[in-house]
């Protein structure tokens, strides 16, 4: 990891600047798989699985079979933990619910809104190295509590060709529609153009790796949108002396074994808690399952000392992360200064992993500095906010001549003729 102490703001740029990768290659053999997907369907997926998953799969949807089979596999306690979870992401999401309120903006002018579920939505779910379970319930959720009419998930299988029995497990019980056995781009590409098995949806949400990330977006121009623009996890955490420096590490850890592309950020006003926070990570680091892949990712970390709380908020603010843990004594002032965040987690209990899992909110976020204009996601991501309008005769004499000045200043005749027509009308109907 590596320190920076008391730096000038003019250096805070090269600070906060993520890790880039030369993605020309891999947009070309994104670009080629998808196009593949799209003229030959069913066929270039299984292909696909076979080359890069290394399964023959002779169908691509999960069976009803499969899916009873699962729920024996996963064991009592986790699939409570699940269902846990399941109700307080459900609760969290539900008070999101949109509620409509007509304007009269005008006499005889009223403006509304209405929430419409998007009708169709895919939930891309990486099975890799770590199977998201987790994810499922934070997509499929949401989409249910929306009204989203289909809800498709894929996922990549094993080389048996079979899904983890927690992903399907997960997926019964926040009610997804269909599950298929498609992975990387292919998985994209099957759901934004539809197969002769995998339905084409309208939007597509889900974390993945580059390749997945530049699928999503190359899908976006032009066939089916996405969830928001997405890069390696990440995290930040504001530190004062109070913080516990054994609960720091280990925050940064549970980032930094999401993967070698991953980024952990420390901000202290504390040089204390930079030695001891160090000596911590070293020691919890030993006792990981994915220690060299949390190695790989620390390599891009970085622990900052500034002068006081307000240059921290600062520099948070500006690097504006996915997920950011605030360990201060006075925490909830800090937290009211915040402006660019995914997800904020208050006080030393307030572990990122909740989050994560189960506390409720979704898990879903911005990163590579997208905080800045980017929500995670949430109810209304599964939505679409229609805007209706009603003029009564008082409302064309409210607004119409407004309307055709404007419309004459723009030049565009047929408008104001539109109103100039109704508002003689309604003179010869006096």
């Amino acid at each position: 990891m590596k320190i920076i102490r008391y730096p000038e703001r003019s250096e805070w740029k090269e600070i906060v600047e993520r890790p880039h990768l030369d993605v020309s290659t891999l947009n070309e053999t994104v670009a080629s798989v998808l196009a593949d997907v799209r003229h030959r369907g069913d066929e270039a997926v299984k292909g696909y699985e076979l080359k890069f998953d290394h399964v023959d799969l002779p169908t691509l949807e999960v069976t009803p079979e499969e899916i009873e089979e699962a729920e024996g596999l996963v064991g009592r306690e986790l699939k409570e933990a699940i269902e846990l979870a399941h109700r307080n992401i459900k609760a969290f999401h539900e008070a999101q619910r949109f509620r409509s309120k007509k304007v009269e903006t005008q006499p005889g002018v009223t403006c509304w809104q209405k929430s419409v579920a998007i009708e169709k939505v895919g939930l891309y779910i990486p099975g890799g190295t770590a199977p998201l379970f987790s994810t499922v319930l934070m997509l499929a959720t949401p989409a249910r509590i929306a009204g989203c009419g289909e809800i498709v998930l894929c996922t990549p299988p094993d080389r048996q060709g079979r899904v983890n029995p927690a992903i399907l497990v997960a997926a019964r019980i926040a009610g997804v529609s269909k599950i298929f056995k498609a992975g990387g781009v292919q998985a994209i590409g099957a759901m934004a153009y539809g197969t002769e098995t995998v339905p084409k949806v309208y939007k597509i949400f889900g974390p993945g790796n580059q390749y997945v990330m530049a699928a999503k977006q190359q899908v976006s121009l032009h066939d089916a949108a996405i969830d928001m623009p997405a890069g390696p996890s990440e995290v930040c955490v504001i530190a004062d002396d109070t913080a516990n420096a054994e609960f720091v590490a280990a925050d940064l850890l549970s980032q930094a074994e999401h993967g070698v592309d991953s980024q952990v950020f420390l901000i202290t006003t504390s040089n204390k808690v930079i030695d001891d926070v160090q000596k911590e990570v070293g020691r919890q680091l030993d006792a990981l399952p994915r220690k060299e892949i949390a190695q790989q990712a620390l390599a891009n970390s970085v622990l900052v000392l500034v002068s006081d709380i307000r240059e921290a908020i600062a520099l948070s603010n500006t690097y504006a992360p996915e997920h950011l843990v605030i360990q201060t004594e006075d925490y909830e002032k800090v937290a009211a200064r915040i402006v660019n965040a995914g997800s904020v987690f208050l006080g030393k209990y307030a572990c990122e992993s909740a989050g994560d899992y189960a506390s409720g909110t979704n898990h879903t976020l911005p990163t590579h500095g997208y905080a800045t204009a980017y929500s995670g996601v949430n109810l209304d991501s599964y939505c679409r906010k229609i805007t209706f309008q009603h003029l009564t005769p008082e409302g064309i004499r409210s607004i119409g001549r407004a309307v055709e000045l404007m419309a004459e200043a723009e030049q565009l005749e047929a408008h104001k003729n539109a109103m100039s027509l109704r508002m003689r009308a309604i003179d010869r109907n006096e």
